[in-house]
């Protein structure tokens, strides 16, 4: 008899939720695998590929045999880029010495709040907000503060609503924009009023996920590391995966104040030590490369965006908004919820996921994951094809509610 399920695991790890979106996912390629024509509409990935002229440099960072062993916090090369960057497009003035290149943004994210916080620690979490932010906070001890702001404000938290929630555990404020999940931008003046709320409490820093940046529709992104009353206490998280199509290449980034990047070196090199050496070389060359394929994504993006809002507000009961980046769609559907095809009731968002998959072959991902339980998260990284079909067979699944 196996003994397995009765070894113990820790409560930290009982603790964890299951990423939602990966569930999904999984449960999306269960289903293709039975003969199931699914549309899988629920992860965060660009379907093009990576620029030809990006893949051509870790090809040649290959052939050079650019394959050892890399520096912890990241290759000279890449953190000079990315300080480079920061000062071009950001407006920010970060160090190479004050960057650290990671596995994915999630790992910077994760070595930030292993960095900063102690047992009890409290963030404020802008919500709705990315699957992870929670779990991540709570990995390090720390107490996730959820403030949240619905379909009528746009999905963005106010400043006087941050105001309202600071206490004296209160260590940092997180959020990302372009945010995922609703794809709302905060926009220079907003993130003005964060910043003049937190000014004087300088014990409270800032983590700024700007991992959207590229994808962004309105012309501007803003930066909220550029205000002079939290630009010593920011610290500003991006990678490679979305405005670049560079997913599978896992390498995300951070710039911080230097105690907090020499931190984050620490922790980094004790669990993963440093990125992938030839995509750090390819990253390297993309940043400071033509960025003709990231713009010409962009507009792609907001083409399909306006299709499918377009679509998607036919749909009785769908309350659609304007996201202003990224490349989800977060309809507000409450006014589905008690409705029934006889078989499946409409209880929650979760209910509605459930049944839009099973019934329907498109899987989406509940608004519960990101704080939202009024919502569901669509992702328009599709072909027009595959969202036209999509989005006709959840039209198709809500008229058989009554």
């Amino acid at each position: 008899m196996s003994l397995v399920s009765n070894l113990p695991l820790s409560q930290r790890v009982q603790r964890m939720s299951e990423s939602e979106t990966l569930k999904m996912a999984q449960m999306a390629r269960e289903l293709k695998a039975q003969g199931h024509n699914v549309i899988n509409l629920s992860i965060g990935e660009p379907d093009f590929d990576t620029p030809a002229h990006i893949k051509e440099a870790a090809k040649q960072a290959l052939d050079e045999g650019f394959t050892k062993y890399t520096p912890v916090p990241g290759i000279p090369e890449l953190r000079e880029a990315i300080s480079t960057k920061f000062k071009r497009d950001n407006g920010l003035d970060y160090s190479p010495a004050q960057i650290v290149v990671s596995n994915g943004a999630k790992q910077s994210l994760a070595n930030i709040f292993l960095s900063i916080l102690d047992e009890g620690d409290e963030v404020l979490v802008l919500a709705p907000y990315w699957v992870s932010y929670s779990e991540i906070i709570k990995l390090a001890g720390g107490v996730p503060v959820i403030l949240y702001a619905g379909f009528d404000q746009d999905y963005k938290v106010p400043a006087a609503a941050v105001a309202q929630a600071i206490t004296p555990r209160t260590k940092a404020l997180l959020f990302s924009s372009p945010c995922n999940p609703t794809g709302s931008v905060y926009t220079a003046t907003e993130l003005e009023a964060i910043a003049k709320v937190l000014g004087p409490h300088e014990q409270i820093y800032v983590v700024a996920d700007e991992i959207y940046e590229y994808i962004n529709f309105t012309g501007k992104h803003a930066s909220i590391g550029t205000f002079p009353e939290v630009k010593e206490r920011t610290i500003t998280v991006n990678g490679f995966s979305k405005g670049f199509a560079m997913t599978g290449w896992r390498l995300g980034y951070m710039g911080a104040p230097k105690v907090i990047a020499d931190a984050c070196n620490k922790v980094q090199g004790q669990i993963t030590s440093g990125a992938n050496s030839f995509s750090q070389k390819a990253a390297a060359y993309a940043l400071l490369a033509d960025m003709t394929p990231t713009h010409q994504m962009r507009e792609a993006f907001l083409q399909r965006r306006d299709m499918v809002i377009g679509l998607l507000e036919k749909i009785p009961g769908m309350k659609v908004n304007l996201p202003q980046g990224a490349f989800y769609i977060f309809p507000d559907i409450s006014e589905l919820f008690g409705k029934s095809d006889g078989k499946t009731t409409i209880h929650n968002a979760n209910d509605f996921c459930d049944y839009v998959l099973m019934e329907g072959h498109v899987a989406v991902v509940s608004g519960s994951a990101f704080g939202a339980d009024e919502c569901f998260r669509l992702s328009y990284a599709a072909s027009e094809a595959e969202l036209r079909t999509a989005i006709e067979r959840i039209g198709n699944m809500v008229a058989r509610l009554h």
